[in-house]
């Protein structure tokens, strides 16, 4: 077994996370199309007419292309789903992620490969024998060990069971990102607090508020450790990635649809650069920790190792929203870029541009660019700092796009003392 033999699966929510991912070295990536999956109100997401640009962006990285297809359907909404699968044939996807038993048998009968969502929460090999009459890849249970796991594969070579592809049914598990309290995913707390669905794409994040736990019969507040006992802290398992691969799994999937493109690039770049460094045995605990501080600068909520490890109950975060060390502040955009001279202009519409400062730049087919800045002109001039409402120009080596947007990439602490 080789590098080429794992596959990472990134999140495409947008158009400059389609090609954050493509920077960051992705083998995959997965994307959803109008309402019927399970990022519908959380991301940008396509639209049919994407789908042609999309699979060419991939074609030409030499990438695959997922369609998410993986919510509650019901029957009003079926014939959407028929044209949505419709033209990811036509236009050549890979596969479509589904959990739903209707889009599994569709997909099949049109011959697009279906991979199983984490949704239809596989625990044991005789599910998976089941719907491998359909699937050629599946996700299993996200509460699962890695022991389990491994026996799970042990069977799939055991017992020769095999996809419409032909080949052994292939593991997929989730490797970094969001974790949800409830089982796989199957949350209803959003539905019956807010009466929005998120198993219809729509999640209202009810759980990761603060909480106070009330004896109805006394009307004590009983006292814990942790008023958000139902948000867990994100996944990471980049400190134990080889172990992941052993276990069998052979698509690794970054979770984060509904993150920005500097996320993407970030966490995809590092276990990249952790897959390839097993297969070299250059994998080190010094080069965890690098990648881990790497990855604490785009959004996580604090992180933990799931239950790969054979924890039975989760880590909670301690705070709403995101434990970035980093956070980006919007200042411009690109105006113009002159290529004979790798000079951009930028407009500075909401801030100010110093010399030195670390700043991000992204657009749809830029992707994200981490850039020093190392010399500022104002008017053909020489400055240190170019002011809110001015023009300014700085020298990047790298092709940019009119109506870039240009951000601040600042420390938190540093933010904050501003």
């Amino acid at each position: 077994m080789n590098r080429r033999d794992i596959e990472i699966m990134a999140p495409a929510g947008s158009y400059e996370s389609l090609t954050a991912a493509v920077q960051g070295g992705a083998d995959s990536v997965y994307f959803g199309i109008g309402q019927l999956n399970m990022r519908a109100a959380s991301s940008v997401n396509f639209t049919l007419d994407d789908l042609k640009n999309i699979v060419g962006i991939c074609n030409a990285s030499n990438i695959k292309s997922y369609l998410t297809v993986n919510v509650v359907l019901y029957d009003d909404e079926v014939e959407d789903m028929k044209k949505i699968i419709d033209a990811a044939v036509e236009n050549g996807i890979s596969a479509v992620i589904a959990s739903d038993i209707s889009v599994i048998k569709y997909a099949y009968q049109r011959g697009l490969e279906v991979h199983l969502s984490t949704q239809l929460n596989i625990s044991n090999s005789e599910a998976l024998k089941f719907y491998s009459q359909w699937a050629d890849v599946a996700v299993l249970a996200r509460e699962l060990n890695l022991n389990q796991i491994r026996n799970i594969f042990n069977n799939i070579k055991d017992k020769d069971i095999r996809g419409p592809g032909g080949e052994p049914i292939k593991i997929e598990m989730f490797i970094h990102g969001a974790l949800c309290m409830a089982l796989s995913g199957k949350c209803y707390l959003s539905l019956h607090a807010n009466n929005a669905s998120a198993n219809r794409g729509r999640c209202y994040q009810t759980c990761r508020r603060s909480y106070l736990v009330t004896d109805t019969e006394s009307g004590h507040q009983l006292e814990i450790e942790n008023e958000r006992i139902m948000s867990p802290k994100d996944l990471c398992t980049i400190g134990f990635i080889d172990r992941i691969i052993d276990s069998g799994a052979r698509v690794l999937k970054i979770e984060g649809r509904a993150r920005p493109a500097e996320y993407v690039k970030v966490v995809t770049s590092c276990y990249n650069e952790a897959v390839t460094s097993v297969f070299e045995n250059t994998y080190s605990k010094e080069k965890v920790e690098e990648w881990k501080t790497r990855l604490s600068t785009v959004f996580n909520r604090g992180f933990w190792d799931g239950y790969y490890l054979g924890r039975r109950l989760g880590e909670w975060t301690g705070k709403y929203g995101s434990s970035a060390t980093k956070r980006k502040e919007y200042i411009g955009k690109i105006t113009n870029y002159f290529a004979k001279i790798s000079v951009a202009e930028i407009k500075l519409e909401n801030g100010n541009l110093s010399k030195g400062d670390l700043i991000l730049i992204t657009g749809p087919s830029t992707g994200v660019l981490e850039y020093t800045v190392d010399e500022i002109r104002v008017d053909l001039r020489t400055t240190d700092k170019a002011m809110k409402g001015e023009f300014c120009s700085i020298k990047v080596n790298k092709y940019l796009r009119r109506s870039d947007k240009v951000y601040r990439w600042v420390d938190v602490n540093e933010y904050a003392n501003d």
